[in-house]
């Protein structure tokens, strides 16, 4: 769902640098995405055979991929924090730069860590660019492994345990998941449409819960914790359509067992697109695609930004009646405006409702885009 993220490695290109410090500029995400597709890469046009654990690795085929880890977590005390470690690749060129150094590349590796802490209502949000030259960045399959440089992750997504690592002066995140859910593929047999354009699509497949505990640390104040991760995966050589302008996405873990993933396409009209989408998964039983008319997302409260003065949807109502399902949203922190190079806001959540007639409740992440 993030293609968003990837097509700023191409912009800030030559921001790459050693330094930690977060690229403060903002470009509108209609007018990044609407470009035509690179034609020398591979496009997503037909659902495709996965193999495990060689796609968990990169594709160097196709021009954009990411690795998202999203995660709620909890202290002793109760108090609630969530995490976002994300790893995006994003290719220049299909083939290798016909240059006599070590430092030539094609690629471009960009990662984003944000931590947030609700009961200091503290949202903290770092970005960092690098080639893919001289072992900098870069990811593997066997074994598995993606890296900015002293940003990883890294382990066994099948079964076994994967190393989260990423620190920033005083910010600090040292988790380890292992994964209690099987792979999930997105859309059609993993085929994720975006529009009705060929290719205009994705491959995409989650780990929706992965037991998570570790430690993580604001101003070098370490905390131990523990709670549950989602995981993304996608690949593509992609574009928003003409009038696309941007995205809301939500996973959701709750507490009966059951396993939600919606996202929604916006037009520039104020409508949301066709091609909006979603899934349903519960413990013995195949997962269940939704349709863009099995679902509404009604907006029930926003938040302005006191940086951008941009206005997001801050709190939601989620109805999808062939489900019996109903629950409210809001936000553990409202401010999670990441302001780095493309705008965008991202926070952990908060569910509470009813299906088939119980309470239910839960933690999840929403990203909301081209706002």
């Amino acid at each position: 769902m993030r293609t968003l993220l990837l097509w700023l490695v191409l912009l800030s290109a030559f921001s790459c640098s050693r330094t930690p410090e977060p690229v403060r500029a903002e470009f509108d995400v209609g007018e990044l995405l609407s470009a035509s597709a690179d034609p020398r890469f591979a496009r997503a046009v037909e659902p495709r055979e996965f193999v495990f654990p060689r796609d968990h690795g990169p594709h160097p085929d196709f021009q954009t991929e990411w690795w998202y880890f999203t995660g709620t977590l909890a202290d002793e005390s109760g108090g609630e924090y969530g995490y976002q470690l994300t790893f995006f690749r994003r290719a220049l060129a299909p083939e290798a730069p016909q240059l006599d150094s070590n430092w030539a590349s094609s690629e471009f590796c960009m990662a984003h860590f944000t931590l947030s802490s609700e009961r200091e209502q503290r949202f903290e949000a770092r970005e960092r660019f690098e080639r893919n030259a001289l072992g900098l960045a870069g990811a593997t399959s066997e074994p598995w492994r993606v890296w900015l440089r002293d940003w990883s992750v890294s382990g066994d997504l099948d079964g076994g345990d994967v190393r989260l690592v990423a620190h920033d002066g005083e910010l600090a995140l040292d988790l380890l998941l292992h994964a209690t859910r099987p792979i999930v593929l997105q859309g059609d047999r993993g085929l994720s449409r975006k529009g009705s354009e060929p290719g205009n699509a994705s491959h995409y497949y989650s780990i929706p819960r992965l037991d998570s505990r570790g430690t993580l640390s604001f101003d070098g104040r370490s905390v131990a914790v523990r709670g549950e991760s989602w995981f993304d995966r996608e690949w593509s050589t992609s574009a928003l359509e003409k009038g696309q302008v941007g995205w809301d996405w939500f996973a959701l873990r709750l507490d009966d067992g059951s396993d939600l993933m919606l996202y929604v396409m916006r037009r520039d009209d104020g409508s949301i697109d066709a091609f909006s989408s979603g899934s349903f998964s519960r413990p013995g039983a195949a997962p269940r695609r939704l349709a863009r008319d099995e679902f509404t997302i009604q907006i029930t409260s926003d938040w302005t930004s006191p940086t951008s003065s941009a206005k997001y949807p801050s709190t939601w109502r989620i109805t999808i009646p062939s489900l019996a399902l109903e629950c409210e949203l809001e936000p553990l922190v409202r401010n999670c405006e990441l302001g780095v190079s493309v705008r965008y806001w991202e926070g952990a959540v908060r569910a509470s409702g009813t299906r088939d007639g119980a309470r239910v409740s839960g933690r999840g992440f929403v990203e909301l885009t081209g706002y």
